[in-house]
């Protein structure tokens, strides 16, 4: 009987708490929801590539539907030509040697590159392979049509002379002396922009999964810690002092923030020190970008925190407004997913801080190349302060 009490109280207590129950059954399937449209996308990844001076047989032979070719001058600069037209890959051809410089920033793209190139040159062999035994064939037919005009000539010149033994026909062949092509021999050297040959599906993303890990962190420790102030009556006691709401706010992001400058800096020197993680843009570039992230994870989790009412109501908005960011970050290359998903990405911060430390980690790009994601985030923590002003007027009446 006493088990049944509280079994009967867990059920009252949970039929009470509507937006925990909201959660508890929305939050799954709005995940798979998103999940079936991001998976279920038969859309064909397209590899762009840059070619200079390649032999026209070569590119044709480069081109399907998984290739998108474009032709440069003689003179192109591979790294420049790649960063300025976000090429996958860039070709030159000169003597025969290919020289191939991939960016590798997306793992997906080098291998589609290195598919078509394998194939194209094999295509090339094979192609030259039946051409040369076409040649043959002819050659062979027409030398066994001439033997047999020969030998018709020779018995026709026995049976007329009828004695005559011995004479042998002189006669020469006169088939083709075409020769067979030269089987194409391509040596092809790789350079890359990012990494190597050996680079893995970590080593590329692990710009983008850190910048979510500072991300994840300060937006759940902000959000839980400013939830424990309002519960445990300190938010209360410090509203009854003179202390204006903007101050409040202010002091909190300030707080919190110093301690999550320090969690990005432990996190960002802890991947480039340990995991020895190549980065062709500025260290400092990277570590604006995840301060600005974290800067933004604390204001939305401040914000968020004032619908929660405990830290379980805390934890549950994670799968609502965490794991889609994941998706949206560039781990799931966004090009290739439906117009409307691609569209939905631009709302989601981890959007532009993703994207940002790719292209600086992967490609090099300066300040200014990042400028405009970096305004954006900056944005989306002003928005949230203000909002949290806002909230705590409105909703929390401090």
């Amino acid at each position: 009987m006493r088990t049944i009490a509280i079994v009967k109280r867990v059920l009252r207590e949970m039929l009470r708490d509507k937006r925990t129950l909201a959660l508890m059954f929305i939050a799954p399937l709005f995940i798979l929801s998103l999940m079936y449209f991001l998976f279920q996308n038969n859309s064909t990844s397209v590899a762009k590539i840059g070619v200079s001076n390649v032999n026209t047989s070569l590119v044709k032979a480069l081109k399907n539907k998984h290739t998108d070719l474009a032709a440069y001058g003689d003179h192109a600069d591979a790294k420049t030509t790649i960063r300025q037209h976000n090429l996958a890959a860039f070709i030159h051809e000169q003597d025969g040697k290919l020289t191939v410089t991939y960016a590798n920033s997306q793992p997906s793209d080098t291998a589609l590159v290195k598919q078509a190139l394998q194939g194209g040159v094999t295509k090339l062999k094979v192609q030259a392979l039946v051409a040369a035994t076409k040649t043959q064939k002819r050659v062979l037919q027409q030398q066994a049509k001439v033997l047999k005009t020969v030998m018709a000539q020779q018995q026709k010149l026995q049976t007329a002379q009828g004695t005559t033994r011995g004479q042998t026909a002189t006669v020469g062949a006169t088939g083709s002396t075409t020769k067979p092509k030269a089987t194409p021999n391509h040596t092809v050297t790789s350079h890359y922009l990012y990494g190597n040959a050996d680079s893995t599906f970590f080593d590329t993303f692990l710009p983008v999964l850190l910048g979510f890990f500072v991300f994840f962190f300060v937006f759940l420790i902000s959000g839980i810690s400013l939830l424990n102030e309002r519960t445990t009556g300190t938010l209360t006691r410090l509203l009854a002092t003179p202390v204006r709401r903007g101050e409040i706010i202010t002091g909190y992001l300030v707080g919190y923030g110093i301690f999550a400058v320090i969690q990005t800096i432990i996190t960002v020197t802890f991947a480039l020190t340990v995991f020895n993680v190549h980065m062709l843009g500025s260290v400092w570039l990277i570590l604006l970008i995840n301060f600005l992230l974290a800067m933004v994870a604390l204001s939305m989790g401040i914000f968020i925190s004032t619908f929660a009412n405990s830290e379980f109501q805390m934890v549950q908005f994670i799968p609502l407004l965490i794991v889609p960011q994941v998706f949206f970050s560039g781990i799931i290359t966004i090009s290739t997913m439906p117009d409307w998903l691609q569209w939905l990405a631009h709302i989601f911060p981890l959007y532009y801080g993703g994207d940002a430390l790719m292209n600086v980690a992967t490609r090099g790009f300066s300040l200014g190349d990042v400028s405009g994601d970096l305004w954006i985030l900056l944005l989306f923590a002003v928005v949230f302060t203000a909002l949290n002003v806002v909230g705590l007027k409105r909703y929390r009446r401090v």
